[in-house]
């Protein structure tokens, strides 16, 4: 065997390993990227249970709460904004400008639900209600639920931007079109507190 041929073997072996390295790698952001898009899936089904819920309880609440409809109005505006908002970022989890613009949408209708809570704590025929009590009982579940969810897609986040950037994966990310993923988080301390809905 010749040294030329022997030469050409070993750089014809080392673009085969590079070349696999490269597919490797390129697989496994593909996996983890779609996993935390999944994990943004399962926030979104949350999501769309309590903008489901949010009509009903205002509903329930307007009878009792005649001299309030600017609350109700609030609550019902913040509600079709934050749905809008979840919207664009089920398209695209990805996006960490939609993720972030749910977040604020988010942020604006967790305030809109605790001022509903707070005026309706004045109302003691509405905190007996038994369509009230299930529907704020409901809701709890749901906010745990969302809690869980984004929990979960928050550690799908992690562990694909940490890959993305560790290297040699940073040297590819970037090529094949793999940015960045926001976290699902509210940055406003004063957010970060569930609505209160107990009606006890």
């Amino acid at each position: 065997m010749s040294i030329v041929l022997a030469a050409f073997l070993f750089l014809l072996a080392l673009i085969v390993v590079l070349a696999l390295v490269v597919v490797g790698i390129y697989n496994r952001l593909v996996a983890l990227r779609n996993r935390f898009k999944n994990a943004f899936a399962q926030i979104d089904v949350q999501l769309k249970r309590r903008y489901d819920l949010i009509p009903n309880l205002v509903e329930t609440a307007k009878g009792y709460l005649k001299h309030e409809h600017s609350t109700l109005e609030d609550v019902i505006k913040a509600r079709n904004i934050a749905y809008a908002a979840s919207q664009t970022a089920a398209a695209n989890p990805a996006d960490a400008g939609a993720v972030k613009n749910l977040l604020g949408a988010e942020s604006g209708l967790a305030g809109a639900l605790s001022r509903l809570m707070a005026v309706s704590e004045a109302y003691p025929d509405l905190k007996a209600n038994q369509n009230m009590m299930q529907l704020t009982e409901e809701l709890t579940s749901t906010e745990n639920k969302i809690s869980f969810a984004r929990q979960a897609f928050n550690d799908a986040v992690m562990i694909y931007n940490t890959t993305r950037e560790t290297f040699p994966n940073v040297i590819f990310a970037g090529m094949f079109g793999f940015v960045a993923a926001q976290l699902f988080q509210i940055e406003d301390q004063a957010q970060r507190e569930a609505p209160k809905v107990s009606f006890a």
